[in-house]
């Protein structure tokens, strides 16, 4: 049972058919109430209008024997003195609520009182008809049928003063008739109703949902095979599951994406790392077989790169991991002066310009590695002049790194920025390096809400919030 109402369509079907139970009981119930009170009330109307007809004869003289009475299988009629005396009635009527005619009690209101009262019986006078009618439920025996009916009593003087208390009926039988009848439509059509509404559901739902179970196949294929070329179909109807299609596939793009680059990242690391590792490992092989032919510096050299591009891997690997950078508050023009002082092995001096106290918020470390990336890649390529200076524009810091060098061609300005890419004048070992510096540099400026670009030939602009 828990597995059949697990299912979307399942739980679609019942909970729109529980909906338009309850709608349509309580319309329906609803309908019934409004039908009857009509009819009740169209009854009581016709008691009334028979009853006041019957009492205008009264008051305006007519004998009880000689009165119009209409027919007692339609509309019952008793007519009662004030002491209770049958003075007329319909034909056939035998008895009313049960009593025969001969028996019946006037009502307390209607009971005997003094002459001198007579005019403040309900303010009729001799000739008069009482102007509120009295409305009951009741039954009457006409024949040998007894059935239900509405009673309306008025009450009316002739012109003798005599008071004369009229009951006319009319009969229920067309009232009951018309709600069983809507009953009984309301029983047999609201099972079928629901029926449809839960059967028109399933089908909807059904439809709606299939290109969701194709999408779960898909990815349960892709993931299967481990193909993340692959995407779920589109069905192509601009609603929330083909939304919801088109961001599978974007992220099944980028998942694709981050794996290739992971990939590549591994091989060009591996392809890095065996140089030095294949240069130091031969060295020390020469050094141990022939002593006086060891190349101490270069095996130092080889040892530093290493650990250089250990140290470099590590940070990418934090940066990709999501690590989020200290919150410190950093004087950009006081760090640059700082990093750029201790740069003492330089082929160029560096130049430092800008004002203090354009402070930024982020890893001092992170950001004096990007400042010596900068300078590194415009010491690889100046000829005479490096430059680093620090501006505010708005709520921006800005550090400008630039060089007199041959600069970066437009085509390249973006490319320079992926990992392990050196241009074809910087692929040397020892000048060009292992192609992460740049790399490094934008995953830090992105990791503290900046950009880092190159906006001329020979610019590189690295734009930080104002903390």
């Amino acid at each position: 049972m828990r597995r059949v109402f697990g299912k979307v369509r399942v739980r679609a079907a019942a909970g729109a058919s529980l909906v338009v139970a309850l709608a349509l009981v309580a319309a329906g119930t609803a309908l019934l109430l409004v039908l009857r009170n009509n009819l009740v009330g169209q009854a009581d109307l016709q008691a009334e209008n028979t009853a006041r007809e019957i009492a205008t004869q009264i008051a305006t003289g007519k004998p009880y024997r000689k009165l119009d009475l209409p027919d007692g299988d339609d509309r019952p009629v008793v007519v009662l003195s004030e002491d209770g005396r049958v003075l007329a009635a319909g034909e056939d009527v035998r008895a009313v609520d049960g009593k025969a005619v001969s028996e019946q009690n006037p009502p307390t209101a209607q009971q005997p009182h003094d002459s001198d009262d007579d005019d403040d019986d309900h303010g009729i006078k001799p000739g008069e008809v009482e102007d509120k009618a009295r409305h009951t439920g009741g039954t009457a025996t006409i024949g040998h049928r007894t059935a239900d009916y509405r009673f309306a009593t008025v009450e009316a003087k002739d012109t003798q003063g005599g008071k004369a208390v009229v009951r006319a009926g009319a009969p229920l039988a067309a009232e009951r008739e018309a709600v069983g009848s809507v009953r009984t439509a309301m029983l047999i059509g609201l099972p079928c109703l629901l029926l449809v509404v839960a059967g028109v559901t399933w089908l909807v739902t059904r439809r709606a949902l299939r290109p969701v179970e194709g999408i779960r196949r898909e990815m349960a294929a892709i993931m299967a095979s481990t193909d993340l070329s692959r995407r779920v179909p589109e069905p192509g109807s601009r609603d929330e599951i083909d939304r919801l299609a088109r961001t599978t596939n974007e992220t099944l793009g980028a998942l694709q994406e981050s794996v290739e680059r992971q990939r590549r990242f591994v091989a060009d690391a591996s392809h890095e790392l065996r140089s030095p590792i294949a240069s130091l490992r031969t060295q020390l092989e020469v050094g141990i077989a022939h002593p006086e032919l060891l190349d101490a510096p270069g095996a130092v050299e080889d040892a530093v790169r290493l650990q250089n591009l250990a140290a470099d891997l590590l940070l990418l690997a934090r940066l990709d991991a999501g690590e989020r950078p200290a919150d410190a508050r950093i004087d950009l023009a006081a760090l640059v002066r700082e990093e750029v002082s201790q740069r003492v092995g330089d082929r160029i001096a560096v130049e430092t310009g800008g004002p203090a106290g354009v402070e930024v918020a982020g890893s001092r470390g992170q950001l004096a590695r990007v400042l010596g990336n900068l300078l590194d890649n415009a010491q690889r390529h100046a000829r005479e002049t490096v430059r680093a200076s620090v501006a505010r524009e708005g709520e921006w810091a800005v550090l400008r790194v630039e060089d007199d060098g041959p600069g970066v061609p437009p085509e390249e300005r973006e490319r320079i920025f992926e990992r392990f890419v050196r241009l074809d004048d910087a692929r040397s070992r020892d000048d060009g390096g292992a192609g992460l510096g740049l790399a490094i540099a934008r995953d830090v400026a992105e990791r503290h809400g900046g950009t880092l670009a190159v906006r001329t030939d020979s610019v590189f602009e690295l734009r930080l919030p104002v903390a």
